[in-house]
C-alpha cells in the first residue's frame, strides 16, 4: 500500500491529476470483480446497445455488482436476438463524485499494471464526456501511458517500460486484427443477401479472426486469449474498439504539446466541449495524425 500512496502523490505532483481522497483508502470486497459489465449488439450490426444514466450519460455497457445479475441480463438480451458478452471489471471510477477506494480486486495485478490503472481512473475525473466512451477511454489510456513512463523514470525502473509497452503493443496488434474483421463484417451486414447467408459469412470471418488472434499470441510467446477465449461475436468486438479508438490522436496531441500536461489537458478539455461530430472531426484531422 505504501507504493500506491507514493504513486497517488506522484499523480498529483507530476501528472497534475485531481488531488482528492480517491484511491487513498482500501476496501476488501471479498469477490473477484467489483462489477460485471454486459455488452450487447444486434446479430447483424456492430453498433453497441446503449444504456443511459443520470451521471455517466449513455454508455455501451451495463454494470452489475453480482455475476448472477449480469448473467440474467445477458440471457434476456440473447433471447431478444442480441449478441452478448459479459466481462468482470476489477476497478471503476465514480468521476470524482465519491472517494473511490483501492479495491482488493486490483491487488493480484503486477505493480506496473496497478499503477497504470490508478492513473487511468484518475484521468476520468479530469476530463469526461457523457455518452462518448471512445473519447473518454482513449484519453484516459493516453494519460496512463504518459504516467507509467514518467513513474518508471522517476523510480529508476525504466527497464520495466519495455514489458509495459510490449503489453500495449500486443493489445494494439490484436486491435488491428479486430478492426480488419469489423470492416469485413460491416460489408457482410450491409449486403443484400439472406440472413442465413449473412450468418454463415459472419461465422466464417469470426473463425478467421479467432485463428489470427491465437497466432499473434503464440508469435509473442503468450498463452490464452483472455476476453477472446470464448466464442467471438459482435458484442466482444465492440467492447474492444470502444476503449482505444482515438489513442493515436491523443498521443499526437501530447507530442504537439511538447509533453506538457497542462497543454495536453487543455486540448482534451477543448475537445470535450465540442459537439460529437466536431470532436470526431478534430480527432481525425489529417494534420493531427500526420497523414
Amino acid at each position: 500500500m505504501s507504493l500506491l500512496g507514493e504513486a497517488r502523490d506522484f499523480s498529483v505532483d507530476v501528472l497534475e491529476l485531481p488531488d482528492n481522497n480517491s484511491y487513498r483508502t482500501y476496501a476488501d470486497l471479498e469477490r473477484d470483480y467489483v462489477v460485471w459489465n454486459v455488452f450487447a449488439a444486434p446479430e447483424f450490426s456492430l453498433d453497441a446497445k446503449q444504456w443511459c444514466f443520470p451521471v455517466a450519460g449513455c454508455v455501451s455497457y451495463r454494470g452489475y455488482f453480482k455475476a448472477d445479475d449480469a448473467a440474467k441480463e445477458s440471457e434476456r438480451l440473447a433471447d431478444e436476438g442480441y449478441d452478448v458478452a459479459v466481462g468482470g471489471v476489477a476497478a471503476y471510477s465514480t468521476l470524482g463524485n465519491f472517494s473511490d477506494p483501492i479495491l482488493s480486486t486490483m491487488m493480484h495485478w503486477e505493480d506496473v499494471d496497478l499503477i497504470a490503472l490508478l492513473f487511468h481512473e484518475l484521468a476520468h475525473q479530469l476530463v469526461y464526456v457523457k455518452g462518448d466512451t471512445a473519447f473518454n477511454e482513449s484519453f484516459a489510456t493516453a494519460v496512463e501511458e504518459v504516467g507509467v513512463q514518467r513513474w518508471l523514470t522517476f523510480r529508476g525502473e525504466e527497464h520495466l517500460m519495455a514489458d509495459y509497452m510490449g503489453g500495449r503493443e500486443l493489445q494494439q496488434s490484436l486491435l488491428t486484427l479486430i478492426n480488419a474483421a469489423r470492416s469485413d463484417l460491416k460489408l457482410v451486414f450491409a449486403s443484400e443477401v439472406r440472413d442465413d447467408i449473412k450468418r454463415g459469412r459472419k461465422k466464417d470471418r469470426l473463425a478467421v479472426l479467432s485463428a489470427d488472434i491465437s497466432a499473434e499470441l503464440q508469435r509473442r510467446g503468450k498463452t490464452g486469449s483472455g476476453w477472446f477465449s470464448g466464442d467471438l461475436n459482435n458484442a466482444r468486438l465492440i467492447s474492444t474498439t470502444l476503449y482505444e479508438g482515438w489513442l493515436p490522436s491523443f498521443r499526437a496531441i501530447y507530442a504537439r504539446c511538447e509533453q506538457q500536461m497542462q497543454c495536453f489537458y487543455a486540448a482534451a478539455e477543448a475537445l470535450a466541449d465540442m459537439d460529437r461530430a466536431d470532436r470526431q472531426a478534430a480527432l481525425s484531422a489529417r494534420d493531427l495524425l500526420g497523414k
